[in-house]
């Protein structure tokens, strides 16, 4: 089982890894880091599993937004349909959706490195997420489908 110690230990090696040294938790667990001045990854310690999740806000829905995307989100929510794992959820009072994966502490820590290449991973995948919705939204065609392979990020 892991422990808050871990946890802190793993984002020190991050840093390391990175050179993010802003990337601190704070009280709660939570530590932030802006990326390309494009999205915030948010890594939260789940103590009770042992888990981070992951989490980023990828975009915001504009008003009048295709069904289709819903239904796409949605998919993707229910099942992994091109989300690698993770899901999506909207915030209601914003529209925004946030992409959401759990990592396991121990297996992250193992690997800073593999860690690290997937969290570039997740971030490619929201860019591609945020193209298939501006494709949608402007009724042209929907972003690249990757395979499967392209979206696997971690053992």
């Amino acid at each position: 089982m892991t422990t808050r110690e871990d946890y802190e230990a793993f984002l020190g090696e991050v840093r390391k890894a990175t050179g993010m040294d802003f990337l601190v938790a704070d009280e709660g667990g939570l530590a932030s880091v802006r990326v390309d001045d494009a999205y915030t990854v948010n890594l939260q310690y789940v103590e009770a599993t042992g888990k981070v999740l992951c989490f980023i806000e990828t975009m915001k829905l504009p008003a009048g937004t295709d069904k289709t995307v819903y239904r796409d989100l949605l998919a993707g929510g229910l099942f992994g349909r091109l989300t690698a794992g993770g899901y999506f959820a909207l915030e209601p009072e914003t529209e925004t959706v946030v992409y959401n994966y759990f990592f396991d502490l121990e297996k992250a820590a193992a690997d800073v490195e593999d860690f690290v290449a997937s969290l570039e991973k997740i971030l490619q995948l929201c860019d591609m997420w945020v193209e298939r919705v501006k494709g949608i939204m402007s009724g042209g065609e929907t972003a690249h489908q990757p395979s499967r392979s392209d979206l696997h990020f971690y053992p």
